[in-house]
């Protein structure tokens, strides 16, 4: 079924038009684990509150707009999209923001952008290789949350077995990891814009900026600072599940985007009539995203931002 829908508060007075759709999509992971919602606990551990400072690693080489879509998506988590549209970036920020039971909105700021081009340390990306890039993100900027952002020809151990971002700490420093879904296991980590490796066959989504690693890439850095922000040293928001696998903020609601969404389908989400691009969320300048489902621990159910 096709419905004609508006976004309210368009910028500029003007409504945007998109279509919502109702899209049945299959997230693809093997294990029954994953098909249902997990229920988290709060294990009383440090939660990251007050100002969150960033120091983003692009390691290797990327396209314009898949930069430009990972920097915008980070400047929409504290601004309100323009005419104050709704569903929002911010909105989903506003709900990660609440796991750490302030009245204040985290307060995200890129402090400084560190960029290799030339892979100083090959393109395989192991545990030392990661350490050793957290220590360079932190050069002047101590207290500062490392995110690394890998290019589309360099592997990152441990990605693609169960989870398309990591996050972790190095000597108590917390940091993100996420590679580039484009080449990183596409049919699990670039799902809904790329076939699913698993599940019944469904239509494919179009990204919203037209690029697959980078709206495939924003899902996965939405997930990682979700997660980071709750439970930055496996003390917080979390569930031990099948065989010892952490379940976090967004992984405990595999695969929901929209309104209706349940574990392995997506929900309804908006498509831009000008280009086809599916989204649930507008952000900086009018940028449409696609963002997770989150855990809510007050009403113990997922919840979408839209």
């Amino acid at each position: 079924m096709v419905l004609w829908g508006r976004i309210s508060g368009a910028p500029h007075g003007l409504l945007a038009l998109s279509l919502l759709l109702l899209l049945l999509l299959a997230i693809p992971n093997a294990t029954a684990e994953s098909e249902q919602v997990s229920v988290l606990v709060d294990h009383g551990g440090e939660m990251l509150h007050g100002n969150l400072d960033l120091s983003i690693v692009f390691y290797g080489q990327f396209g314009r707009i898949q930069k430009n879509a990972l920097r915008a998506f980070l400047k929409s988590l504290n601004q309100k999209a323009p005419g104050g549209a709704e569903p929002s970036v911010s909105s989903w920020w506003h709900m990660v923001s609440s796991y750490t039971q302030n009245d204040k909105d985290i307060d995200v700021r890129v402090v400084q952008q560190y960029v290799d081009p030339n892979y100083a340390h090959g393109k395989v990306m192991t545990r030392d290789f990661i350490k050793i890039l957290v220590e360079k993100a932190l050069v002047g900027f101590p207290h500062a949350v490392p995110v690394i952002v890998a290019a589309r020809d360099v592997t990152v151990e441990g990605l693609c077995i169960g989870r398309c971002s990591e996050h972790g700490d190095i000597d108590g420093k917390p940091y993100v990891i996420l590679g580039n879904p484009e080449t990183e296991c596409p049919g699990a980590c670039a799902w809904p814009f790329h076939k699913a490796d698993y599940g019944p066959p469904g239509p494919v989504l179009k990204p919203p900026s037209g690029d697959v690693g980078a709206d495939a890439m924003v899902i996965s850095l939405a997930s990682g600072l979700a997660s980071v922000v709750s439970n930055p040293f496996r003390t917080g928001l979390f569930l031990l599940g099948h065989k010892g696998t952490v379940i976090e903020a967004t992984t405990a609601c595999p695969g929901m985007f929209g309104t209706g969404a349940t574990p392995r389908h997506t929900g309804k989400l908006f498509v831009d009539i000008r280009t086809g691009g599916a989204y649930n969320a507008i952000g900086f300048k009018g940028k449409k995203f696609l963002l997770p489902a989150l855990w809510n621990p007050k009403t113990q159910s997922c919840w979408t931002v839209m």
